[in-house]
């Protein structure tokens, strides 16, 4: 088992799990509850009597109209019927027979332009691959894919530092004219041409489903926060781990496709993505996990801590906040623990990031005398309760090369 500080989590330096804004406008936890544990997390997310509270549900819900709520917001037989109608853009086979080319070809591109101008950033490269699988997906292959990395870039990466009215109100504006532009140089165009010849993709089955353009740039955004920001974070957190640690690295090259996934697993596990998954209880809700009884009155605001759950003893085996490759985990559990949700809300591009992690991962490290000359800082996003990975340089130059093993 790895020891050592080498394998603790990297979001421990900088900035800490305490200082991770939590809840949504302003909304505090008075009268709510705090899940740290597996059993009673897995239990509320399955379970009946509460509702989507994060991501800014409760926000979108208000403001929304008469215009359908978002997959990502929606309870019941309507979430019910559109997952199992999404389902097959997402489907582990379809993403492999669908998608591994255009993941194997943009990995390529991006390690060869790495190659010819000897530096880059890994948070604009993981940016990049994780706009265009999720772009060909969703269907918004209308526009110039670097243009649209850019405009998600600038929509989803707000400084939600400064606080008070005026710089809150000048954040609406960026958020806003950032919007505009995503819709009319991005999803509208895909549209259009969807009208005319559906395709096998999101936006094809939106229309069919007699979406309005409005709740398509809903899904189009909710994808794009919940896909491509979350994929891109965790590109930048995986190759952080595996670049500054030479046993971990080689033991990802000299897998095969599963056994790399299953170091990435582990690195989610214990770096989730996201941080915090809120519910709001609709009914009284009585829970009975971990041996323990606990009453959530109706309305109160229930907070799933992802990081404490992921590291539950119970679950996670033995030194549960070490990062361990070969860790056996309780059986029938994901080795990510909770990091992709749980239950009906469970992440369904979950195959998508792991696949192009992997595959984009293992083309960049084994590139020869590839460096990280500058590891990221950490910064948070409170819209999803995430970390926020910026400035990873990357280097590559004279060096003796990775291991060549043909991939698996």
């Amino acid at each position: 088992m790895t020891t050592g500080s080498s394998g603790e989590r990297k979001t421990r330096a900088g900035v800490g799990f305490d200082r991770c804004p939590r809840g949504e406008g302003g909304e505090r936890l008075d009268g709510g509850r705090r899940i740290t544990d597996y059993a009673t997390a897995r239990e509320v997310l399955r379970g009946r009597g509460v509702r989507q509270a994060g991501f800014r549900a409760e926000l979108l819900e208000r403001i929304r109209g008469r215009s359908r709520m978002a997959v990502l917001f929606q309870e019941g037989e309507a979430h019910r019927k559109q997952r199992i109608a999404t389902a097959r853009f997402f489907a582990p086979r379809v993403v492999d027979t669908r998608h591994r080319e255009l993941m194997t070809t943009l990995s390529e591109g991006l390690v060869a332009r790495l190659r010819r101008e000897g530096r880059a950033l890994l948070d604009t490269m993981s940016l990049d691959l994780a706009v265009a699988v999720a772009a060909e997906i969703i269907g918004l292959t209308e526009s110039d894919g670097a243009q649209m990395s850019m405009r998600l870039d600038r929509l989803l990466s707000q400084n939600y530092t400064r606080t008070g009215r005026w710089a809150t109100a000048l954040r609406l504006l960026k958020v806003q004219w950032w919007m505009w532009r995503f819709y009319r140089r991005d999803v509208l165009p895909a549209i259009r041409a969807r009208r005319a010849a559906p395709r096998e993709d999101v936006i094809s089955h939106l229309l069919a489903e007699g979406y309005a353009n409005r709740a398509i740039l809903r899904e189009c955004l909710m994808y794009g926060t919940a896909g491509m920001a979350t994929t891109r974070e965790f590109i930048v957190m995986a190759g952080w781990h595996l670049l500054e640690r030479e046993d971990l690295r080689r033991r990802f090259l000299d897998a095969d496709e599963a056994g790399r996934i299953a170091v990435l697993e582990e690195i989610l596990r214990l770096e989730p993505v996201v941080g915090t998954l809120y519910r709001r209880a609709e009914d009284d809700v009585a829970l009975n996990a971990a041996g323990r009884s606990m009453a959530i009155p109706s309305g109160a605001l229930i907070e799933i801590d992802v990081r404490a759950v992921n590291a539950d003893p119970v679950v996670a085996g033995a030194c549960p906040h070490r990062l361990d490759p070969d860790r056996v985990g309780a059986p029938k559990v994901p080795a990510s623990g909770i990091s992709f949700g749980e239950g009906h809300h469970r992440c369904p591009g979950a195959a998508v990031a792991l696949q192009e992690s992997a595959i984009f991962l293992d083309k960049l490290l084994r590139e020869p005398g590839l460096q990280l000359s500058t590891p990221p800082t950490v910064a948070w996003n409170p819209i999803i309760s995430s970390y926020e990975l910026r400035g990873a340089m990357l280097t590559v130059g004279q060096a003796s090369p990775a291991p060549t093993r043909a991939p698996g």
